[in-house]
């Protein structure tokens, strides 16, 4: 026996160990290599609310700590401090991308994203939109990244405004930012 005492995790542990650890910007969590504790009852639905124990977390401010230290390995999600690493459910994607900026034209564009817990991500390269289609009715489900590994689902409405954005190029339909082309769907399945 090693004499320390075995703490399960909570959500406000883990907010305690961020605030102790935070700095400016966002926690170096790639850095951090704790000890897997275990799952903790929370959950990202696809709406974007997050729920602790069946009940939504109304406080945006915890939301956003809770999200500054979410990690993706493989398709697991994890809650990471310098002490804890506990898994945690998500639904779809962790963030919501619920509106976009365009400036520039062309291969110059950019498309700057915004989400619901006020992440700001430019499309290109390091940060990529992709678009999955269900298999069964082709349903578009449209993905920017945001950070590391982590994606944003693209609202219904600002993926509208994306596809009046859409142009054709090397047999695709989609739209450029950051001087790369980012696909929708094969130019030849759109309807006339």
């Amino acid at each position: 026996m090693s004499g320390q005492k075995t703490v399960t995790p909570t959500a406000e542990s883990l907010a305690a160990s961020v605030s102790a650890a935070k700095t400016r910007g966002l926690p170096p969590v790639e850095k951090w290599n704790p000890p897997f504790c275990g799952d903790l009852d929370m959950e990202i639905k696809r709406d974007g609310t997050w729920f602790y124990q069946g009940t939504p977390i109304g406080r945006i401010g915890l939301v956003k700590l809770f999200a500054s230290i979410l990690i993706r390995e493989e398709d697991d999600y994890f809650l990471v401090t310098p002490v804890e690493k506990v898994g945690i459910k998500v639904e779809d994607a962790p963030f919501v991308a619920i509106d976009f900026e365009a400036e520039g034209s062309g291969t110059d564009q950019r498309l700057t994203f915004q989400t619901n817990l006020e992440d700001i991500a430019v499309a290109g390269p390091d940060l990529p939109i992709r678009v999955e289609r269900d298999p069964e009715d082709g349903e578009p489900a449209p993905y920017v990244r945001i950070r590391r590994n982590l994606e944003a689902l693209i609202d219904r409405k600002s993926f509208y405004r994306l596809v009046e954005l859409g142009v054709h190029h090397d047999g695709w339909f989609g739209v450029w930012s950051g001087g790369r082309f980012f696909a929708i769907i094969p130019s030849d399945e759109l309807p006339d």
